[in-house]
């Protein structure tokens, strides 16, 4: 009787605990829907710790973490349950995705990779795996704005001299009515600072509400100003969809004098899917936005739209490929060059959201380092007829902040390579620039005039080597520093000619083709340059051949081929003419004395190597 009494409490005990777990599981996914997530996070530690349901709340545990855009705990997370075997493969991508925002690059390719092994096909993905570099032609020179606050800033526009910008900062209201339950900071405002006394205020007018406010754009005539808020109405929540989501919409507004009035939703909104980020085309006649309406290509894309002169709206068209991707694209930017700027998660980057540009020829390149970062990086603006602009971003803690920065071209190092003695210009001298770790980054060949030219970084010191047949091997460096009024550097060399070899500076060097020893077309014009020399101009003149091979096979076989390549040369000269005593000497060298000093040379790196020169014995 005593036992089955103890064996009654204990299941009433466990029943009574696994009700209320079952509670807290149903208040954890209520909160998480809800959008709540930095509530929701506590409680679904709650039941992992409590040993409940541990892989379903590991993952929302992960995925709210993502959304508060702290990758270090959702990899934590998903970590810990990404093994099971019940694991959908989503979240192989979702932890590949949050290891990248932790820097953790080769462990994202591996689950990307078992992403796409799962049967799932990506080409963005593929990309993702494949590519390792993302480097700015351009300069960018960045630092914190000095108008952050300690809660998200984020999304500039600049007009004249106001700086329109969204933050949670809450000035001028009551923070208790304004509190985003998402992330625990206020809701979003747009506001407005004076570039020069630097006040920061509320934009005036009918423009903020007690929900989200924001990012905004104004038109060329300054008239207009288009931007993004909760579907709100008449002060009122707007409608939600069937899911109760308020979705975010665009609406206008006109100038009266200092104040922002007329708000007008704009037609192409719905209670069913968001609307919002605008931007405009330089002559004001085309609005970009992202939205997530139906049709897309992803969670969200980039669209554009048509403003008629009455101030109508055309249809809304997908940008498509090769902007939007089967993830999510935001933020657009149209700059007064008709580049477009957004961001992304669905292109190859270093983190979760970068920020990447339209080129000229229709590819999607990344902005890279250091306007991108491992984490998110988004809203690019830059500043009309300025190299100034501005990105937002979280890359220094859970909140946005605004980043300013100074945009210089690349850099061109240019310069002439010349013969010390006589100044004269020396073609197809090569020009190797390695980087600070000595690593080749450009190999040059000059042109007829002795010239090079190459883009190189900003605030670096290059070493630079120089070298041509007939001259002493050039070492130098070249400082980039202290560059940002410049678009150009120059940078010439001078070589000093070989002391005690006398090469013959009217002919070139004959060059053969891999492993092949016959006299190729463009040789035996050179050879017959050299019998004419020999024949008419220099009658005395006696010569030596020596011939070599690239590094590509054994020591052995290089050098019977560099013998076979002499002996061609040589052959060629007496086939033309030319008395066998007038070369005393043909020898092939192998790969012992390569023109191009390298381990793990270029193709033309090695054709500069399978060569015929032809040294001066005697001259008169």
């Amino acid at each position: 009787m005593k036992n089955s009494y103890f064996l009654f409490l204990i299941l009433l005990t466990c029943s009574i605990s696994m009700q209320a777990q079952s509670g807290k599981q149903k208040k954890a996914d209520r909160l998480y829907h809800d959008f709540a997530y930095l509530e929701a996070t506590e409680v679904y530690k709650e039941l992992i710790e409590k040993d409940y349901n541990v892989t379903y709340n590991s993952k929302k545990l992960g995925d709210a973490y993502m959304m508060l855009r702290s990758p270090e705990n959702a990899v934590h997370y998903y970590g810990d349950v990404i093994e099971d075997s019940t694991i959908s493969p989503e979240y192989y991508y979702k932890y590949a995705q949050a290891l990248r925002g932790v820097k953790r690059y080769d462990e994202s390719r591996t689950w990307l990779k078992k992403y796409l092994e799962s049967g799932n096909r990506s080409e963005e993905v593929e990309t993702m795996i494949e590519k390792s570099e993302f480097k700015s032609k351009a300069t960018y020179k960045l630092q914190a704005s000095d108008f952050n606050s300690e809660v998200s800033d984020f999304g500039v526009f600049v007009k004249d001299d106001k700086v329109y910008f969204v933050s949670a900062r809450a000035m001028g209201v009551d923070v208790k009515e304004k509190t985003y339950s998402w992330n625990g900071e206020p809701f979003l405002d747009i506001y407005v600072m004076d570039k020069n006394s630097g006040d920061v205020t509320p934009v005036a007018g009918e423009i903020n509400t007690k929900l989200h406010d924001g990012p905004a754009v104004i038109s060329p005539d300054g008239n207009t100003m288009y931007f993004t808020r909760n579907n709100y109405i008449n002060n009122k929540e707007g409608k939600r969809d069937k899911e109760k989501t308020n979705h975010l919409k665009l609406y206008s507004a006109t100038k009266a004098g200092n104040q922002w009035q007329n708000v007008q939703e704009l037609p192409f909104n719905s209670n069913e899917y968001s609307v919002g980020h605008p931007t405009l085309s330089p002559d004001g006649k085309t609005l970009y936005f992202t939205s997530d309406m139906p049709n897309g290509m992803g969670g969200t894309d980039i669209y554009k739209v048509s403003i008629s002169e009455d101030g109508s709206f055309g249809s809304p068209e997908n940008l498509g490929e090769p902007v939007n991707t089967e993830f999510d694209e935001s933020f657009p930017f149209m700059d007064t060059d008709g580049t477009l700027y957004f961001s992304s998660n669905g292109h190859a980057g270093l983190g979760l959201f970068d920020i990447f540009r339209l080129t000229e020829n229709g590819e999607v390149e990344n902005v890279g380092e250091p306007v991108n970062s491992s984490m998110d990086d988004f809203a690019y603006f830059q500043v009309a007829d300025s190299r100034e602009g501005f990105i937002s971003t979280n890359r220094g803690g859970a909140s946005d902040d605004i980043y300013v920065f100074n945009k210089l071209n690349p850099l061109i190092l240019k310069g002439q390579v010349t013969d010390a003695v006589n100044g004269n210009p020396i073609p197809q001298a090569t020009v190797r620039i390695m980087d600070e770790n000595n690593q080749q980054i450009a190999f040059l060949e000059t042109d007829s005039d002795g010239n090079y030219k190459t883009e190189v970084d900003r605030d670096k010191t290059l070493p630079v080597e120089a070298k041509e047949i007939e001259y002493e091997t050039f070492e130098g460096e070249v400082n980039t520093s202290n560059t940002d009024d410049k678009d150009e550097l120059v940078y010439d060399i001078q070589l000093d000619p070989v002391k005690d070899v006398e090469y013959l500076a009217e002919i070139d060097n004959i060059y053969f083709d891999f492993d092949k020893s016959n006299i190729r077309p463009d040789a035996a014009k050179e050879l017959d340059k050299l019998v004419d020399l020999m024949k008419n101009e220099y009658p005395d003149l006696v010569i030596e051949i020596g011939s070599h091979t690239d590094r590509r096979g054994t020591n052995a076989y290089n050098e019977k081929l560099a013998e076979r390549r002499a002996k061609s040369t040589y052959d060629y000269l007496i086939s033309k003419g030319i008395a066998p005593e007038r070369i005393v000497e043909y020898k092939g060298y192998g790969e012992t004395k390569p023109a191009i000093d390298c381990d793990r040379c270029t193709e033309k790196e090695h054709q500069l190597n399978r060569r015929s020169m032809f040294k001066v014995v005697k001259m008169k």
